[in-house]
């Protein structure tokens, strides 16, 4: 098979790249720069920007499926940002697929496209859409989403997107660097009472599950035009599992506090100077992550075992152990 990887020099988009050479498929890498690690692999790498869709388009040429990884996160920044990555290269990537005739498209999404600030315990695949939206980031996702799953059935094209929650493990150049940058700068802080349960993957689990997706991607299939949210299936404290990581960082755990409407009233007033004074970088709080460090979310994951046969192979205990392994 000759699959395409967007975003393939990213954190998960790597690992899919892995597991698709490991089980004997071609592999395109789409990116913005050049990777040691796509070479070292000796896949075809080709450099070009999701904004461009005679780029994408040419990227998609010859696929027999697409795993859509690409794209940009992040709590703060102008919404044009946002929206041209996430939003309009996310159609720029369906028309590559509608225009080639590829017949699979696998889109990675977020379980935050549901999230509006409350606590979400145990919810499914049917929680809506928010009325209203805390950060660019989910709006835009939301948005890609709901064209991708749109899109499903259109000149041959089956869909889906997953929704892994919280991806980490060795090589994460996100979640945990900036987690253990706060905890060393003395800039962490716990956000409400500590006792909110959070969902999260490991990110070989959060790879097995495109590639179960994009094999379950057959006509009359359950998985076409559906989202999935994609988890290790076992909630744990958000707190107890932050200090677990900086533990492993040899770092002391978080002991100071601030009450969650004290958080969200400061990331109000820090997203209003950084909007109005335009400042580079990301406000150290938002409305958003004040949420997400508060409250629970937590999802159910009975539909992708039912329809994609997922099951999270690799332990939270043992995804711990290789995070030590590789070091922090």
């Amino acid at each position: 098979m000759n699959a395409l990887v967007t975003g393939a020099g990213g954190f998960l988009g790597l690992y899919i790249v892995e597991q698709l050479i490991a089980r004997g498929e071609r592999v395109r890498a789409f990116c913005r720069a050049a990777y040691r690690e796509l070479d070292a692999l000796n896949v075809q790498s080709v450099q070009g920007d999701l904004r461009d869709p005679a780029a994408v388009a040419a990227a998609c040429r010859g696929m027999d499926v697409v795993y859509h990884a690409g794209g940009v996160a992040g709590i703060g920044g102008p919404w044009k940002h946002y929206f041209e990555i996430n939003t309009l290269g996310t159609r720029h990537v369906v028309e590559g697929c509608l225009t080639h005739g590829v017949p699979r498209l696998v889109y990675t999404s977020s379980p935050s496209v549901t999230f509006d600030g409350h606590s979400q315990q145990g919810v499914d695949e049917s929680a809506p859409y928010p009325q209203r939206w805390l950060a660019h980031y989910p709006h835009s996702k939301a948005l890609a989403e709901q064209h991708v799953l749109a899109s499903n059935g259109t000149g041959g094209l089956l869909t889906c997107s997953l929704r892994p929650h919280l991806i980490w493990g060795p090589r994460d150049r996100h979640l945990i660097p900036r987690l253990l940058a706060r905890a060393r700068a003395g800039r962490l802080r716990r956000v409400g009472d500590g006792a909110n349960l959070i969902d999260t993957v490991y990110v070989e689990n959060a790879a097995a599950a495109h590639l179960l997706a994009a094999d379950a991607l057959k006509p009359g299939s359950p998985a076409a035009g559906r989202a999935y949210f994609i988890t290790q299936g076992e909630p744990v404290n958000c707190w107890d599992w932050i200090n677990a990581i900086l533990a492993l960082a040899k770092l002391p755990p978080v002991r100071n506090s601030i009450w969650l409407p004290a958080a969200w009233a400061i990331g109000a007033a820090c997203e209003t100077v950084y909007s109005a004074l335009r400042l580079p970088g990301e406000p150290p709080m938002t409305r958003f992550l004040a949420a997400q460090l508060a409250r629970s979310h937590y999802f159910n994951i009975a539909r992708a075992r039912q329809d994609l046969g997922y099951e999270p192979a690799i332990s939270t205990a043992e995804g711990m152990c290789r995070l030590a392994a590789a070091g922090l």
